[in-house]
């Protein structure tokens, strides 16, 4: 709520865009599914009933008591990962094909099944399967709900709805670090088999909801449903299907489709050669998934627990719980910033602050590890990392992501950028042991590992002012001009629109000088179909209206 208190509808808006914000929360809590499960994971892996379960004789080096191996930790934790890759991948042709909306519900589904594998799983491999199938759904979920989010939310709003999935996935994190500290000192197999079967409630919730909500108006034009299109834009903005306002927002979107199809089709080839520079905005697009996962984040969140254990801090889960809780608080800021300051300057100074904070922790894991101050040390930059990944790269990478793209490219270009994230967060979820852990072919960076973490989150600050444009304050539409019009990311910040699809399609060229078909300039309505040459006595009473308002600017 205080979220929605913190911004204030624009006075030349139209309508209530209540209903839209509470769609855009709700859809968010998809995240909670991939919070909750990493969390859990973390808490899990280190639970005396878990390692007694699930061990194939391994002793640990450490407490000589029995554990799964490095190896099998690596395995159990990364398959998820490997999971989300191809479901992000399954996303774009589920999208397009079904909808955003049911193709969500297919993902739930299939999240639950995993769910159901890992709650009643006696053995490594049913565990491992489970966690497979979850990753699948959680995939697809990754992918279609940002772009849910940004496909029905207004413009001035739309950076902060974005970024609640990642609020979510926050939340989803601490529920779990709560659940864990709670259950590990349960006798037998329950201290693990009661946080996995809780996803079933989240999974149930997300689920039940799905199948009241609207589709989008975006894709329901992009499927030629005009009429379909205008009741679901009308449910989310509270107007009246003929109100001038909502008839021009549905206008600027079919005008921005048609243009987009007078291009070509949208073939996976124009993901990467396409125009207006598709191939540099889905770079932008992977290069910030990927980096946010060389960041370090969820070594943290993965194998956090274990690495404070190792380390010798007491109290390893209450630890964890702390960092969730700066996880949770810290996204706040960035959901209210993203919008204020900008999507490339809240990028920029997160990246700032991440590199600081990992060459800070590695320099004094390394060189001072057994000061009685170095422990405490690691902690607070630990800390202060979460509170400027939270606040920047954490929620504002979905946010670019789900922008960049235009209409008829947005769901593949989407998979592909988020499946380089999962493919770098699996890579990171199997290597990590290897790289920290000591022992025979084991790398044994122990806190080394921070300072590789440091040296991408500068990576990351150099990406972001040579590839990010600022997209904050403009319809997904004008991004296309943006990016007609702006050479170089660093000057995007100063960019005005100059025109709209609408006066494009009626004057049959782009302000590039690309011409439109004849059957490109056929202006369509909601549910008609009127020419501009009509006379007045043949056209529909939304034309008429129309007519009288002139070039009023009523997107939202």
């Amino acid at each position: 709520m205080a979220i929605v208190m913190a911004w204030h509808k624009p006075d030349n808006v139209a309508g209530s865009c209540g209903a839209a914000i509470m769609v855009g929360l709700f859809v968010a809590t998809g995240g909670l599914l991939f919070g909750y499960d990493t969390g859990t994971i973390s808490g899990i892996l280190a639970m005396t009933a878990f390692r007694e379960q699930f061990t194939t004789g391994y002793l640990d080096p450490k407490d000589h008591a029995v554990n799964v191996s490095p190896a099998q930790s690596s395995l159990i934790v990364a398959i998820l990962s490997a999971g989300t890759f191809f479901g992000a991948l399954m996303a774009a042709p589920l999208g397009d094909k079904l909808g955003r909306r049911l193709s969500l519900i297919i993902a739930v589904g299939i999240f639950a099944f995993g769910v159901l594998l890992q709650t009643i799983a006696m053995a490594i491999p049913l565990l491992v399967s489970g966690r497979f199938f979850a990753g699948l759904g959680v995939g697809v979920i990754s992918v279609l709900v940002p772009l849910y989010q940004s496909e029905m939310a207004p413009k001035w709003i739309r950076g902060t709805l974005v970024c609640a999935y990642q609020f979510a996935i926050t939340v989803g994190l601490f529920m779990a670090a709560v659940v864990n500290i709670v259950t590990e000192k349960i006798d037998g197999s329950d201290a693990f088999r009661i946080p996995l079967a809780l996803q079933f409630v989240w999974a149930g919730g997300l689920l039940l909801g799905l199948l009241l909500l609207p589709e989008t108006p975006r894709y329901l034009i992009k499927r030629n449903l005009h009429t379909a299109a205008a009741s679901s834009l009308s449910r989310l903005r509270r107007l009246d299907i003929t109100h001038p306002a909502l008839i021009e927002e549905l206008a600027e979107i079919e005008a921005n489709h048609e243009y987009e199809l007078s291009l070509g089709n949208a073939t996976y080839k124009d993901v990467f050669l396409g125009s207006p520079h598709l191939g540099r905005r889905l770079l932008t697009g992977c290069g910030l998934q990927m980096l946010q996962q060389l960041s370090g984040c969820n070594f943290i969140f993965y194998y956090g627990t274990t690495f404070f254990t190792n380390i010798g801090i007491n109290s390893p889960f209450v630890i964890a719980l702390i960092t969730n809780i700066v996880n949770v608080v810290s996204t706040v800021p960035g959901m209210i910033l993203v919008e204020s300051i900008g999507r490339r300057r809240l990028l920029m100074f997160g990246a700032s602050g991440m590199a600081i904070c990992q060459l800070v922790v590695g320099t004094v894991g390394t060189l001072a590890p057994s000061l009685p101050s170095a422990n405490i040390v690691i902690i607070v930059f630990v800390c202060c990392f979460i509170f400027f990944f939270a606040s920047s790269w954490g929620p504002v990478v979905w946010v670019v992501t789900s922008e960049i793209y235009p209409l008829k490219v947005r769901a593949k270009s989407m998979s592909i950028s988020i499946a380089s994230n999962w493919i770098l967060n699996f890579s990171i979820a199997y290597g990590t042991p290897y790289l920290v852990n000591w022992g025979p072919n084991y790398a044994n960076l122990q806190a080394k590992i921070f300072l590789l973490w440091g040296f991408f989150c500068v990576l990351a600050l150099i990406f972001v002012w040579a590839m990010v444009y600022e997209t904050s304050k403009i319809s997904l539409e004008q991004i296309d001009e943006l990016y007609e019009r702006v050479d170089r990311a660093w000057n995007s910040k100063n960019f005005q629109p100059s025109w709209s699809f609408q006066e494009m399609r009626d004057e049959g060229a782009s302000s590039s000088g690309i011409q439109l078909t004849d059957q490109d300039l056929t202006r369509q309505r909601t549910g008609t179909s009127a020419s501009q040459t009509e006379s007045t006595t043949s056209m529909s009473e939304e034309d008429k209206i129309i007519a009288q308002l002139g070039n009023v600017e009523f997107s939202y």
